[in-house]
């Protein structure tokens, strides 16, 4: 059995764990850089027996910090298993564990895919990867032209002029990036195909099939529809004890944020004209649950549907996923 390599991972380091014999550890902390990468390449080669192939790298999804290093040791055909990180911390409490360092973090992720076995994470395609950075470019350009009309609402007019300046030269890098990203879709016949399917789905639009396309990548990764949904954040969280702690929260703190957000707008869009979406939204009303509850419950179900056409390859059916609901 290969060993277990935990990796703790931020913006400017990693640290590691290799777990030995099940209960010694050899650590290390490396720069998150390609020199790093490649550091802990030597790093492998000199601490684990058999070199790289015999070694099993387990790290969390943490939003992008960890998509390089997993590409990196992809490519060198290390086994790399990307985990929820939920999962992982379950896993801790059930231990006892009381220590949040980085570097407990890395052996706790050691440990838990020496218990697990992980699947192997499976690289996104070269377009996918093109994707998602343009999609990630895209968010940052919006965020940056927003921030700059926010202050032109309350800037001197000594400023304006600055503002409007660099205000026009942000829609014009959105509008160069947005044109990128149909580009890249139309000239690749999987996301093509599956953009075409996705289009299928009331309150699903141009901004954001783009987006789920990036996020989701391949929907073979998921093994159910569940596995999305906990990847995605929205499953429902509820913390329930005795008659004193009754809380339900529409999702748990830990996903994937992008997505969720992703997703907001169009529940709200599909509660209206998706029908299957507005049936369900009707009826969370006339139970009277609160409008954030009902708002998040639609973007699982929204989710769902999109997982449905992408994994299926069949175009949205409202009258047979109606038949199926009632």
């Amino acid at each position: 059995m290969k060993l277990k390599l935990g990796v703790d991972i931020s913006k400017a380091k990693f640290d590691v764990a290799l777990l030995l014999d099940g209960k010694k550890y050899r650590s290390k902390v490396f720069s998150n850089t390609g020199a790093g990468f490649r550091a802990l390449l030597e790093w492998i080669a000199s601490n684990v027996p058999g070199g790289q192939a015999n070694v099993h790298v387990c790290m969390e999804a943490t939003g992008v910090y960890h998509e390089s290093l997993a590409l990196f040791l992809h490519e060198q055909d290390i086994d790399v298993s990307v985990v929820n990180p939920m999962l992982v911390k379950r896993f801790v409490e059930s231990e006892g564990a009381r220590s949040k360092t980085d570097s407990a973090d890395a052996k706790a992720l050691a440990r838990y895919a020496d218990r697990t076995q992980p699947e192997l994470w499976q690289a996104p395609s070269p377009a996918v990867r093109k994707l998602q950075a343009l999609v990630g470019r895209l968010e940052t350009l919006k965020g940056m032209r927003q921030a700059e009309d926010n202050r032109l609402e309350v800037a001197h007019e000594a400023v304006r002029s600055s503002l409007l300046e660099i205000i026009s030269q942000l829609d014009a890098s959105i509008e160069e990036v947005r044109a990128q990203i149909r580009q890249t879709i139309n000239d690749d016949p999987d996301l093509k195909s599956r953009r075409g399917l996705l289009e299928t789905i009331p309150g699903l639009g141009d901004k954001t099939i783009p987006q789920l396309l990036a996020y989701i990548g391949r929907p073979e990764r998921f093994k159910s529809v569940k596995a999305l949904i906990a990847h995605a954040g929205l499953a429902p969280m509820i913390q329930q004890s005795g008659t004193s702690l009754n809380k339900k929260r529409g999702t748990h703190p830990i996903g994937h944020e992008a997505l969720r957000q992703a997703l907001y707008f169009p529940a709200m869009v599909a509660g209206k004209y998706n029908p299957v979406v507005a049936r369900f939204w009707q009826r969370l009303k006339e139970q009277n649950k609160p409008g954030k509850v009902i708002v998040v419950a639609c973007m699982h179900k929204l989710l769902a549907i999109a997982y449905g056409v992408l994994k299926s390859g069949k175009p949205f059916d409202p009258g047979r996923s109606l038949a199926a609901t009632a």
